[in-house]
């Protein structure tokens, strides 16, 4: 055994002996660098068409972004800069750039319009009362604030309605067309719906309901001279009174037109 060892330790040392007698490999020669060329695109040409060409894109960009500017005051609502500056957009525009179409609403809303209810009401003892009235619009902001998905209801069939209504009504609230009494009939449903639901009015029969949109103004900024009153406007609708047609079929027994 002894002697396989020494065998083998023998054939170590002449394998190293053999591997650093070894000539070193030689390393390939470094590449070359490669001439310097002529450059690509503008770099390509002479210093005074560079400095033709970076004119040439200087003023291009400057006159795009010009023109931008010129037509987004054009589409856009009016404003501050627009009133000072109207007929410079204006006569930068026309006739050349004349645009036949609306980037932005025409008109975008500058107040905010809700929705308040108020109901005669009768209680389990047969006394009658009429409630403050009750912000709808109110509710809705409350469900959606902090809503990451709020439903489509929330958000827009009470604004609907009311537009609905409006457009369907003179200014006395005289119905102007065939969906007069059906915008009507909808508001009504709206309103007794969001009334039914109010834990305040538990056990009391609706007898009738009034409806008023309150309009407030959005302050202007502070840096903007344009002048709104700050002052609140109402439009109040009739009494409408509550009928069997205006609650779903699921309502309570006591708040039918039969149970009075």
């Amino acid at each position: 055994m002894d002697a396989h060892v020494e065998k083998d330790a023998a054939r170590v040392r002449d394998d190293r002996r053999t591997a650093s007698e070894e000539p070193p490999t030689a390393l390939p020669d470094p590449v070359p660098p490669r001439a310097a060329g002529p450059g690509t695109g503008i770099m390509a040409l002479s210093l005074p068409y560079q400095i033709v060409v970076a004119v040439a894109l200087a003023v291009t960009a400057v006159f795009a972004c010009v023109h931008l500017a010129m037509v987004f005051l054009h589409v856009a609502p009016s404003n501050t800069l627009t009133k000072q500056n109207g007929q410079a957009v204006d006569d930068w525009i026309y006739p050349e750039f004349e645009q036949n179409w609306k980037l932005f609403a025409p008109n975008p809303l500058q107040q905010n319009v809700s929705v308040e209810v108020r109901a005669e009401v009768t209680a389990a003892d047969g006394t009658r009362r009429t409630t403050d009235w009750i912000d709808l619009t109110a509710q809705d902001a409350e469900a959606i604030r902090h809503n990451p998905m709020p439903s489509h209801t929330q958000q827009n069939q009470l604004r609907r309605a009311v537009d609905f209504y409006f457009n369907s009504h003179t200014d006395e609230h005289r119905p102007n067309g065939l969906r007069g009494r059906l915008s009507e009939q909808y508001m009504r449903r709206i309103a007794v719906q969001r009334l039914d639901a109010l834990p305040a009015l538990a056990g009391s029969d609706l007898r009738r309901i009034r409806l008023r949109a309150v309009t407030r103004p959005v302050p202007a900024p502070h840096w903007s001279t344009e002048k709104s009153k700050s002052s609140p406007s109402y439009r109040d609708f009739p009494w409408w009174r509550i009928t069997d047609a205006d609650r779903s079929p699921d309502a309570a027994p006591n708040r039918t037109e039969a149970a009075r």
